[in-house]
């Protein structure tokens, strides 16, 4: 559908080396700066297994900002936020900050579909059954070089190619972390009559949290089995695998039929060296990979997107700070380290033994602590991620919430993917800086603060109502004013 022919002369200003959830996004964030993109696709074809997967608070803010959130609900399932550290039973607090406070289940096909779309149709262009092969760089761009010898040059290229990256591998760039030590089974599928399973999961969860055997939908269960050894992820399980350990570890297979889909993950834990050489760049599973508890992966890597599409846009366009593009691992690196101590941590407490069964109860009780819940929830959906921008309020670095403007609410502000200068007092302006910075005087905002410059990823750059001051922000994250 997307396939287009290219020649060796044909230059873009970013190439993407994988049209996952990740690439695409970077890739529309690119285009709404009319950035000259072209993403390389290994897969001739879209994945056919239909795994769900969550999107968290954050990314569906992510995806509101640009206008994709209603389109995206239509195609998910909204569940109740809360229990989603080591699976732990618990609501959400109360009072979050935010009206996406939910979990979407949907399909990780329909959301790579979505995301490609919205790319394509502000002008990317996707070219599918194509491998790197190749990279080499020097001052003015990158050089890559596919299956079959054909090369294509860029000013700059991004590696969204996955957990065995072969741009980060070309790069040389290091992935320390821990090798996959268990391997667990994961899937949905239909089974008998749920009054013969619903005991038999109970008994079995007494002693291992990480077995899940539940009601998801209509007939279909989704299973969570720990597997009997550690297996070649590149092969696909087979339904008799899922039989056979549910034999081993419940006495039964419950009748098990029909699957949806079958795949298998690992507790690998790794994490580039760097996210930047030169002109090029890692993001998403190509930059960290860890286990899928808490089902944090596609999100990290949606919001890598974000952080790094309008500062490597800013560069290309050449209005960027010196160090603009420096502050993408600068920012998500950190990031990236902490999803993998939680995820660590949820692995450890999952584990059996009286040890980490000691630990999950005691972690159950301090969970009824409203200040545990919720910086565990937090932590999880990435709504509280504070950028280090300096000294300042507590807001700063922050994201803000989608709250009440005139004539609507913010992330309709923002669509573009510009900056925007939110002012309650009426007498600042964006000044020469209005080609890349939106303004809104609006003394109704529902703000504590007098005015606040929000970056195009929706993180507060500044507050304050001093126009000097205000300036000095506007030059540090969007270079100098035009005359």
């Amino acid at each position: 559908m997307h396939a287009q022919q290219f020649t060796e002369s044909t230059v873009f200003d970013v190439i993407i080396a994988g049209c996952g959830p990740t690439g695409a996004m970077l890739a529309a964030e690119l285009r709404l700066h009319d950035v000259r993109v072209l993403v390389l696709e290994q897969d001739t074809e879209p994945v056919s297994f239909v795994r769900i997967v969550g999107l968290h608070i954050r990314s569906l803010e992510l995806l509101a900002m640009r206008g994709l959130l209603e389109r995206t609900l239509e195609r998910g399932r909204r569940r109740p936020a809360g229990s989603y550290f080591a699976a732990i039973d618990k609501p959400a607090p109360d009072g979050l900050d935010s009206p996406y406070a939910y979990l979407l289940g949907i399909p990780q096909p329909v959301v790579v579909d979505l995301l490609e779309r919205h790319a394509v149709d502000l002008g990317a262009q996707v070219r599918r059954g194509c491998t790197v092969t190749g990279v080499e760089q020097d001052d003015d761009g990158v050089t890559v070089e596919l299956a079959g010898g054909e090369r294509l040059r860029s000013r700059y290229l991004v590696g969204c190619d996955g957990a065995r990256s072969t741009v980060r591998k070309l790069l040389g760039v290091g992935f320390p972390g821990e090798p996959s030590r268990t391997e667990t089974l994961m899937g949905e599928m239909e089974a008998a009559p749920r009054e013969e399973i619903a005991a038999k999961v109970a008994e079995i969860r007494e002693t291992d949290q990480r077995f899940v055997f539940g009601p998801f939908g209509d007939r279909v269960y989704r299973v969570v089995i720990p597997a009997a050894e550690v297996l070649d992820r590149a092969e696909p399980p087979t339904l008799e695998d899922f039989r056979r350990q549910l034999r081993s570890i419940a006495g039964t297979d419950f009748g098990v039929h029909s699957p949806r889909w079958l795949s298998r993950f690992g507790d690998a834990t790794r994490l580039a060296e760097r996210f930047r050489v030169g002109r090029v760049l890692l993001a998403g599973d190509a930059a960290h990979i860890h286990p899928p508890i808490g089902g944090q992966g596609l999100n990290l890597g949606v919001q890598d997107a974000f952080n790094l599409g309008w500062k490597l846009a800013g560069e290309l366009r050449g209005w960027a700070p010196d160090t603009l593009l420096d502050t993408y691992q600068a920012e998500r690196h950190p990031v990236a380290e902490d999803v993998l101590d939680n995820t660590r941590a949820q692995t450890a407490v999952l584990a059996d033994g009286p040890g980490p069964r000691a630990v999950r109860r005691l972690l159950t009780e301090l969970m009824d602590f409203d200040a545990v819940n919720r910086h565990l929830l937090e932590k999880i959906t990435a709504i509280g991620i504070r950028y280090d921008f300096g000294a300042g309020p507590d807001l700063l670095g922050r994201r803000l919430p989608d709250i009440a403007v005139q004539h609507g609410n913010l992330y309709g502000l923002l669509h573009h993917g510009r900056g925007l200068l939110l002012d309650r007092t009426g007498h600042l302006t964006a000044g020469g800086w209005s080609d890349r910075v939106d303004s809104l005087a609006d003394p109704t905002a529902a703000l504590d603060v007098p005015a606040v410059l929000l970056r195009p990823d929706g993180h507060v750059a500044w507050i304050g109502d001093d126009q000097q001051d205000l300036n000095t922000q506007l030059s540090r994250w969007f270079g100098t004013p035009a005359s």
